[in-house]
């Protein structure tokens, strides 16, 4: 964001309120309540709006005396729900999720743990990368290029499979060559996650600090903290070439078990990429594992820079050899080589992955149990393996899918190892994996219910609190009315199942690890599909392990079907693509520091320009107040923004939260930076905040911290009455700006930053001055 040239010192004073929205895609003229808007700063991505009027008011200061503060409006709404681009992201849940993990760890001093503890969440990452191109490979290259090509019923009538057909007996219709075209599927996966990470990351992640003085905030008010563009580039490249070698490997395998009968040039040359692809495999895990975040830093300096440069190349350049020796050596004419049964890889490969996996979210649990002070955390400190754990899960659910489905499209129908068969279909682990999805679903089911029977008892449960916040005069004729207060107590225990969410998780967490071990025990006692490994077993145990097979993959088909519609729909529309961007909204805060193909941080870009806009404004005068004014996720860009500011900058800046998560799900979730020492040391290093909070609210919360949180009513009114002549509505998490107290609130916090109150004492440090407000009637302070 471009500075401006500080203002000449006739200048009036003027006061400010930033406003910062939430998630949803909110517009800068409804944030500033008028169809009349300025672009003052910023671009097309994300910008700082006025309303036409205000747009000079610098050169009308005194005019505004006495009046409310000027008002801004910074929305970031496309950082995440722009152009169409944003639907494809909807394949990368897998990776954000396992990006959240790494900012779930609990809170630890030792640097040895925080470093062991992120490299094997950036282990279990790499994993991920490794599981999704291997499920393209078994698409594209086993189950097409392998199977089906090498099969006369299943290539019949399929003109495109012609070149490769193995009854045409034509020069691609040798198996090591149909391999070869198979591959360009994944390597065009591979090409394409590479490309959209680096894309993003040019428009994203390279702004650099502006090197001020921090505060007590910890990481979050550390200078390079959202600048890991190093950290990121280095990932990429290791992940891109998991990605070739994947490829590659799968294109060496079976020609060289062909080659391990015979002898001379093919065999040795077999032998010698099976040293290369071993050798980068290791170069590529210690790479990832040797990854670390320095977010004491600013910008890159040239010499790093130009290291990483070279290093990267020499990565690419031996990953892109390594693939370009395996497709010529696949290639090589071998007379009498005919594809047969799964032959591209060991039946256990898929099986070894996933006890990886398994090893390595145990592992970390292992961790986390030596974390002192653990349980303040979400699960008693063990959020960030269970969200791993459900990280690998659904990577586990969308190869299995894919797979899956297109197996059934291919075999007409058929279930995967029947006698019979047009191909003989996927690895039997994800047909295993697919079984267990009913499972799951019922899970799923028993927490929905169990949801809603604590709503329904809390609709009775709380009747007596909505009553009491809501005293009667003496004398009153009306009684409360039941159905009214039911509806209020209803909405504030749809808002307390927030609480529950780390119950939630760790049902469907368990369910997913007791359920997969299951899959894998399954599959590697058995090598078969469920229902041809329950052949001669009871019949009950025969129909629920057909049933099983075939659920599974039902529910796999329509939840593919639904990503696609949705996708589609998201590309198209930008209604649908808002909605979407939700779910980025919250999952993309976080910087890329385990995963580099995850979608973008959009705080990387966000929370610099919240900073400068913040640091320009007071340096134009030494007069200058502002109240930055944060709703939902905008009170987190809000408190990272304060957080990197100057000391100077931030005695003139009061914080104004309502509807904020930042202690109700950010502290909780990422203790080791939204922790309660954490808001309390960046209370002291504000000058004024106050956070507004409604119980009907399911996502904003009261901070905890005294003097700070202040609670508003909700409905305003229980019944009809001379100021609200209709019934109020029930707001929840929106609408606050709306309460008659919000500006008032507002107002004091201006008045908390006049020139005298932010001036320290001499030689006395400047701590955070509370705000405090007497509630009224129904609006008491939390």
């Amino acid at each position: 964001m471009a500075r401006l040239q500080a203002q000449p010192p006739e200048r009036q004073p003027l006061a400010l309120e930033l406003l910062v929205h939430g998630v949803g895609g909110a517009t800068p003229e409804g944030m500033l309540n008028d169809p009349r808007v300025k672009r003052m700063y910023g671009d097309d991505t994300a910008a700082v709006y006025r309303r036409d009027d205000d747009a000079d008011a610098e050169d009308r200061a005194a005019e505004y005396a006495g009046r409310a503060p000027v008002r801004e409006a910074y929305c970031w709404s496309n950082l995440t729900s722009g152009d169409g681009r944003r639907a494809l992201w909807l394949l990368l849940v897998p990776f954000m999720i396992v990006n959240l993990a790494h900012w779930m760890r609990p809170r630890h001093d030792g640097a040895r743990w925080n470093w062991l503890y992120d490299a094997v969440l950036r282990l279990i990452a790499l994993t991920l990368t490794v599981l999704l191109v291997m499920g393209a490979c078994e698409v594209a290259m086993d189950l097409l290029a392998w199977q089906c090509a090498d099969k006369p019923h299943c290539a019949s009538g399929k003109h495109w499979l012609v070149v490769v057909n193995s009854a045409q007996h034509g020069w691609w219709s040798e198996p090591g060559r149909r391999l070869v075209l198979g591959a360009i599927v994944p390597l065009l996966l591979v090409g394409g996650l590479w490309w959209l990470s680096r894309h993003t990351w040019w428009a994203y992640e390279t702004v650099e600090p502006t090197g001020e003085g921090r505060g007590r905030g910890g990481p979050l008010a550390r200078e390079g903290f959202w600048f890991g563009c190093r950290e990121v580039a280095r990932l990429r490249a290791a992940h891109t070439a998991s990605g070739l070698l994947v490829v590659a490997a799968v294109l060496w395998t079976p020609a060289f078990r062909r080659d391990l009968g015979g002898s001379g040039v093919p065999r040795g040359i077999g032998w010698a990429l099976a040293g290369a692809l071993l050798l980068l495999a290791v170069a590529v895990a210690v790479l990832v594992v040797a990854a670390r975040r320095d977010e004491d830093q600013g910008a890159v300096e040239p010499v790093k820079a130009r290291r990483d440069r070279r290093l990267m190349i020499a990565l690419y350049a031996a990953a892109l050899t390594v693939l370009a020796g395996s497709a010529v050596y696949a290639a090589w004419h071998r007379p009498g080589w005919h594809s047969a049964g799964h032959g591209l890889l060991p039946v256990r490969t898929l099986c070894y992955l996933t006890l990886a996996q398994g090893g390595l979210v145990l592992f970390l649990g292992a961790l986390t149990t030596r974390v002192p002070g653990r349980r303040a955390g979400a699960m008693r400190g063990f959020g960030g393996p269970a969200v791993a754990m459900l990280a690998c899960a659904l990577g586990a659910l969308f190869t299995s899918g894919a797979v899956q489905r297109m197996a059934d499209w291919l075999d007409k129908g058929g279930a995967p190892g029947a006698e019979g068969d047009v191909i003989d279909g996927p690895p039997v682990l994800l047909t295993w994996q697919a079984s267990v999805l009913p499972g799951v679903v019922l899970v799923l089911a028993a927490m929905a219910a169990s949801g809603v029977w604590l709503v329904w008892r809390g609709g009775h449960r709380l009747g007596r609190r909505v009553e009491a916040e809501y005293p009667q005069p003496p004398g009153h004729p009306k009684p409360y009315d039941e159905g009214r207060t039911r509806h209020i107590a209803r909405a504030q225990a749809v808002a307390g199942l927030t609480d529950r969410s780390p119950l939630l998780l760790t049902a469907i967490v368990v369910a997913a690890f007791v359920l997969g071990s299951g899959a894998l025990v399954g599959a590697w006692v058995t090598g078969q599909a469920p229902g041809a490994a329950a052949a001669n077993a009871s019949p009950w145990i025969r129909t629920v392990a057909r049933g099983a097979q075939a659920g599974g993959s039902w529910l796999l088909g329509a939840a593919t079907i639904a990503l696609i519609a949705l996708g589609r729909r998201a590309y198209r529309s930008a209604a649908a693509r808002r909605t979407v961007g939700i779910l980025w909204d919250i999952g993309t805060f976080w910087p890329r520091a385990a995963h580099p193909f995850a979608p973008p941080c959009y705080a990387e870009r966000a929370v610099p320009d919240i900073s400068a806009r913040l640091t320009q404004w007071t340096d134009r005068h030494p007069d200058n107040r502002i109240v930055l004014s944060g709703h939902s996720q905008g009170s987190v860009l809000a408190a990272a923004a304060a957080w990197q500011l100057s000391p100077a900058t931030r005695d003139r800046v009061a914080l104004l939260t309502y509807g904020s998560p930042l202690a109700r799900l950010y502290g909780r979730w990422f203790p080791a930076f939204f922790g309660p020492d954490r808001l309390s040391g960046f209370h002291e290093d504000v000058h004024a905040w106050c956070n507004l909070w409604r119980r009907t609210d399911p996502i904003g919360g009261e901070t905890g911290i005294p003097g700070v949180d202040r609670r508003l009513a909700d409905p305003l009114a229980y019944r009809r009455d001379s100021q609200n002549p209709l019934i109020a509505p029930v707001l929840g998490h929106s609408h606050y700006p709306d309460d008659p107290e919000f500006a008032e609130t507002r107002t004091e916090l201006v008045e908390q930053l006049t020139p005298a109150a932010c001036a320290p004492a001499a030689g006395l440090p400047l701590t955070g001055v509370p705000v405090q407000i007497q509630g009224s009637a129904g609006r008491s302070s939390g």
